[in-house]
């Protein structure tokens, strides 16, 4: 989905980072589009091959080879990278990025591409605020549950389960509660956030010092409460993966987190000490400040739609709207928050419920081919395909 949206972030991306920052980044020596590649199959980059002996995702499952600080520096470098508004860049000559292009993340191509939605329902411009980027995302999850096809849900209950946490996940974005912890970062500045930043994308020497960062066309300018998130990856396994479920995620992941945050203080010193990072630039602090107070559970769940209904649940509704009576199962919450609801809200959901039943029964398929499938199909066909 979106090749040349994605090569083109991606080649904007690499090079603003090459220029801006020490991270080893593969060097672009040319790019094109479709039209530009030799048999018109695909756009293309044709870029620098970096040697390397393994990478931090192994490092990390070796015990005894822990390279923590490794990866600090490179977040740090990120994190002092600010731009103006969020979205994705674009090179304007050979010295000058803006932010021009939506922020195309990787939820958001993955609700194209396997959760149903229409290309169009997606955001299409930047955004100049933190709240006003949370509320197009707690709509968007809205929109993904009634866009998703067959599978979707269990049972009628279970609909309306999903669909209270996200009206209730829109009325606190849109009451800005979700921003109000860092209401002084809602305007700005903003970091540059890579959604596969992870430690299978760090190459590594046989020394196991960093070599190379790759993967980037999933970067753009984004919220501080994504950096000032400590990274999930330190786990390996994403939460909402977890075998033995989501506390015991936190349980795990708890344990790692210190090192990491020790890691990244000592980075930091060094880095104060040699000169290129300021003290107000440290990450450690709002790092562990993020984890203790739960606002990294409210980025998360605003970025992941796939994982929006357990974390929303298990880690943010209590903490906005108070306890619920003891003895109610977490998955009957829903029931006793209804009435926080606007009267058209509870409508609309039921409204979405029988829509969704009939699906399950029907399981009609939708089709929302992007150009390079129409193209195809016509060629192979001599027609266009249907969309429906």
């Amino acid at each position: 989905m979106f090749p040349e949206e994605k090569v083109r972030n991606e080649v904007a991306t690499m090079r603003y980072i090459y220029d801006q920052t020490s991270i080893p980044v593969p060097f672009v020596h040319h790019w094109g589009t479709k039209k530009k590649s030799p048999l018109e199959l695909s756009p293309f980059i044709i870029m620098d091959f970096i040697d390397h002996e393994t990478n931090m995702y192994d490092a990390l499952n070796t015990p005894g080879c822990p390279r923590a600080e490794q990866a600090a520096k490179t977040l740090l470098q990120l994190s002092r990278l600010s731009l103006p508004r969020i979205g994705s860049l674009e090179q304007v000559d050979d010295f000058t990025w803006a932010v021009t292009k939506r922020p195309l993340s990787i939820p958001m191509y993955t609700l194209v591409e396997l959760g149903s939605l229409p290309q169009s329902k997606l955001p299409t411009t930047t955004f100049d605020t933190t709240s006003s980027y949370f509320e197009a995302l707690a709509e968007l999850h809205i929109t993904h549950l009634v866009h998703q096809r067959n599978d979707a849900i269990d049972s009628p209950d279970d609909c309306r389960r999903k669909l209270v946490a996200r009206y209730l996940f829109r009325k606190l974005a849109r009451k800005r509660r979700l921003t109000k912890h860092l209401a002084s970062f809602d305007g700005g500045p903003f970091k540059l956030w890579c959604d596969d930043f992870r430690s299978a994308n760090i190459l590594l020497s046989r020394e196991l010092e960093v070599v190379g960062v790759v993967d980037w066309e999933f970067t753009y300018a984004a919220p501080v409460e994504y950096s000032f998130g400590p990274p999930w990856w330190l786990l390996i396994e994403k939460p909402e993966y977890w075998p033995r479920g989501l506390d015991d995620w936190c349980s795990e992941y708890e344990r790692r987190l210190q090192t990491f945050l020790r890691a990244m203080h000592q980075r930091e010193d060094k880095a104060i000490e040699q000169g290129w990072l300021e003290s107000t630039q440290r990450l450690s602090g709002p790092m562990g400040e993020s984890w203790a107070s739960g606002d990294i559970w409210i980025a998360y769940a605003a970025r992941n739609n796939f994982a929006s209904d357990l974390v929303y649940w298990r880690k943010i509704d209590q903490r906005f709207f108070g306890s619920t009576a003891s003895d109610a199962p977490i998955d009957d919450v829903w029931k006793q928050r209804l009435e926080l609801l606007e009267p058209d809200e509870r409508v609309a959901i039921e409204k979405t419920v029988a829509i969704k039943l009939k699906e399950m029964k029907t399981r009609e398929l939708v089709w929302d081919p992007n150009d390079y499938t129409k193209e195809a199909v016509e060629k192979i066909f001599g027609r266009k395909p249907a969309c429906n």
